[in-house]
């Protein structure tokens, strides 16, 4: 068995300010899963001190943490098709589709992106510290979302791209299919996003507590459909929490078409998935001073439900 692995961080955003020690370790330096904590932490710190997973973080906090490699640490490569946008030494770009997990976990431990890509990228193991448990993984998406998803191929690669996120660096784009109206052809939703009581598996918009969540949207279409109406929206993250586009355009009345988990049965599109989609992504890769920009196409779910809202409103809508 490996030793085991240590991370250091110090608490300097405001955001994490009042989480709890565990919900740091998962969500904000996504070391393993927060159901994972107690079997895998070895040794836990802060301020020196010995802290349990319950503690609340403050400012400035240093929390050290051991912790195991998981218990099933082998990752199987597998022959799965990618659709590669770009690929270098240092860098893998993908447009991910929809259905397929990013890394195995809780239920998926086998047709993964990460599965595909040990089998794609030889060697890709190597180059992360052994027992690493989603090598490459640098930022995920839904897996009902589809799009683009840059992987990195070695630790140096995954701490500079890493840290552009973590910067908010990185300009991120997704279009979606809304069922409602948003209030204005654009603007800016921002509030605070925790996980809801009332459902672990979802998240919430709520006035305190909980994290900041900005995201920027513009309209590019609305699809008058008799009594209902839809639209087609460019949605600009500028942070990065879990389901934060879902529950933003949900917070403002207007699900994403197609969504199990915020969404609503829709008569005229009872078949629909998800109509979410990573559409570009501008960061610069290792190696490089400029940015560059990735764009995954628009996939044929949304060229079909577009087609049949423009049946119902041939009209322009904006």
């Amino acid at each position: 068995m490996n030793p085991p692995q240590t991370v250091d961080a110090t608490v300097e955003d405001p955001d994490v300010a009042g989480m709890r020690l565990d919900v740091f370790l998962a969500d904000h330096l996504r070391l393993f899963s927060r159901s994972q904590a107690r079997q895998r932490v070895v040794t836990l710190q802060v301020n020196g001190a010995p802290a349990r997973l319950g503690k609340k973080l403050k400012l400035g906090d240093k929390v050290s943490v051991a912790f195991s490699e998981p218990p099933d640490s082998t990752l199987v490569a597998e022959d799965i098709p990618l659709d590669v946008l770009f690929e270098n030494d240092t860098v893998i770009v993908l447009d991910k589709p929809q259905g397929m997990v990013v890394h195995p976990g809780s239920g998926n431990h086998s047709g993964t992106l990460v599965n595909a890509l040990l089998h794609h990228c030889a060697g890709l193991a190597e180059g992360f510290a052994a027992g690493t448990p989603r090598p490459g993984i640098v930022h995920r998406l839904d897996k009902d979302t589809s799009g683009v998803i840059i992987v990195a191929k070695n630790a140096t690669a995954h701490e500079l791209l890493a840290r552009q996120f973590q910067e908010r660096r990185v300009r991120k784009r997704y279009v979606a299919v809304v069922a409602g109206r948003l209030p204005a052809a654009e603007g800016v939703i921002e509030t605070r996003i925790a996980r809801d009581p009332k459902d672990r598996k979802r998240f919430a918009c709520v006035a305190s507590g909980g994290r900041q969540a900005v995201t920027r949207y513009r309209m590019l279409r609305v699809f008058p459909a008799g009594t209902a109406v839809y639209g087609y929206v460019l949605l600009a993250p500028r942070t990065g929490r879990t389901h934060q586009l879902r529950v933003h355009v949900k917070h403002l009345g207007a699900p994403v078409l197609g969504d199990p988990l915020y969404g609503r049965a829709d008569s005229r599109f009872p078949r629909a998935t998800l109509m979410l989609h990573a559409r570009a992504l501008s960061l610069v890769i290792p190696g490089e001073q400029a940015p560059r920009t990735f764009v995954a196409p628009l996939p044929e779910r949304f060229h079909a439900v577009l087609r049949e809202l423009q049946s119902f409103s041939p009209r322009k809508g904006l």
